[in-house]
């Protein structure tokens, strides 16, 4: 262990005094100066005539280990919390608010705990692919409950650990059994993705998706991007509500990607965090999951259900991998089980019980198609005000139809970097860096005083 050596005999009598007097509370009656300070913490040596005494004070062994930059998104809920100003926004975070900007727990979710409760369910540890309820209904919601991919069980699924939890499982697949194989992931993605493929040692690299000049999507460089990729990679694909531009592709634009995938012999790779809440309709928001399906892919698809049954803090979600035969699917679901094992063990049980509760039951399920309507309405209500207060109070002329077009709670407003501080420094709202706002915790109230921090930004900040 790496140590300093300090001579206490080359300090001033006035610090020898001051540092006896600091010393001595630790020497007790009946013990020795050696209890009090171990013989190895100390070494003896004569210069010049005199005893000095070197005391050797050990440097950690984490000492070379450097601070971590704050998380991109998270750190701007840190910031948001420390302004004091009442007019300040939190449009960072992904988590839907109401009208009053609370946090809102689903009336369907309170009931599927009351059932929890009522039959007094215990807290034994689940299987290592989770609550098998949990994995059959979020199969049948995301491939449609009479799919013959269903019914031929040519689908493996584990419950994971949310998104994310889901996404590293399936990195980890890839891993171990399609080394040096490449994932492509759009330009720009969630902030994470990056972080989940380099942790799993998967190489990365991005595919052309978002045009600055239009604010709306890059759809020939983003086939160009995937015809010049490697043939076999795996292609990451956002479902429906891209994050972070809530630019989707058209139905025909999405069949266009499915035979460039077909041609190059790619494998495409689902994350699929906001079925239901981006359009109102689940099977809307599964359609082009269900498209690839349908052609005889093999496919992965990564669930979440924090924003549509907004169970945040559950982490429940799901990996579900689409083979050409049953025998496949079991020896895959074997392996992500093997790889789930020394990560966590086993999933958590509550979350999934919520969800196997809301799906399983015809009435709760109805209610929650309700509810995510709802919500999905009132981000799309916000939008739309969004957009008549920009239009109203710019004058240049300048077409803001791109927020309309956009879908799902994000918005990709267009701010640069520079731009986007200033939203926080001046005008107290918090966005992340990229110019990307959560509508889900706009309010209508708040939608004009948005437009007027956009529009000086925009405007006056270069």
């Amino acid at each position: 262990m790496a140590s300093t050596m300090f001579s206490l005999a080359s300090v001033t009598p006035s610090a020898s005094i001051s540092l006896q007097d600091n010393l001595k509370p630790k020497l007790k009656l009946g013990t020795s100066s050696q209890r009090a300070f171990p013989r190895k913490d100390f070494m003896k040596a004569k210069s010049n005539g005199r005893t000095t005494m070197a005391v050797a004070v050990n440097v950690s062994r984490f000492e070379g280990i450097t601070m971590a930059p704050p998380d991109p998104i998270l750190g701007v809920s840190e910031a948001f919390k420390a302004d004091t100003n009442e007019l300040k926004l939190n449009l960072g975070v992904g988590a839907y608010r109401t009208e009053d900007l609370q946090p809102y727990v689903l009336n369907v979710v309170k009931k599927a705990e009351n059932l929890i409760l009522e039959r007094g369910e215990n807290k034994e540890y689940l299987p290592i692919e989770g609550l098998a309820a949990f994995n059959k209904v979020t199969a049948e919601l995301l491939f449609g409950k009479d799919n013959p991919v269903l019914q031929q069980q040519r689908v493996a699924t584990i419950q994971g650990l949310s998104g994310t939890g889901s996404l590293r499982i399936a990195a980890a697949l890839i891993e171990r059994y399609f080394p040096g194989s490449k994932i492509l992931i759009s330009s720009p993605t969630w902030g994470n993705h990056k972080n989940i493929f380099n942790d799993a040692r998967v190489p990365w690299s991005e595919y052309r998706y978002y045009d600055p000049k239009t604010v709306g999507l890059d759809f020939s460089g983003m086939i160009e991007d995937i015809k010049a990729a490697p043939e076999g990679s795996f292609i990451l694909l956002h479902g429906c509500a891209h994050n972070p531009t809530g630019i989707d592709p058209t139905p025909e634009q999405w069949e266009k990607i499915a035979d460039v995938i077909q041609e190059k012999n790619h494998i495409p790779f689902f994350d699929v965090a906001y079925q239901g809440f981006a359009s109102g309709s689940l099977d809307e928001d599964a359609s082009s999951v269900r498209m690839f399906a349908a052609r005889g892919m093999e496919l992965l698809v990564a669930q979440s259900y924090s924003k549509n049954l907004g169970l945040y803090g559950e982490r429940i979600g799901a990996i579900n991998v689409l083979c050409s035969s049953a025998s496949a699917a079991a020896r895959v679901k074997s392996q992500l089980k093997r790889l789930a094992r020394p990560m966590y063990s086993n999933p958590p049980i509550h979350g999934a019980k919520i969800v196997a509760n809301v799906v399983g039951t015809p009435e709760l399920f109805s209610e929650w198609k309700e509810e995510m309507e709802m919500m999905a309405g009132r981000i799309k209500s916000v939008r739309q005000k969004l957009y008549d207060s920009l239009s109203a109070k710019d004058k240049s002329g300048k077409d803001w139809s791109f927020i309309l077009k956009q879908i799902g709670m994000f918005s990709f407003t267009g701010l640069n970097k520079s731009q986007s501080e200033n939203m926080a420094d001046k005008w107290h709202v918090y966005m992340t860096k990229d110019g990307r706002i959560s509508l889900a915790g706009l309010s209508a109230a708040k939608c004009e005083y948005l437009a007027d921090a956009i529009i000086d930004s925009y405007y006056n900040v270069s």
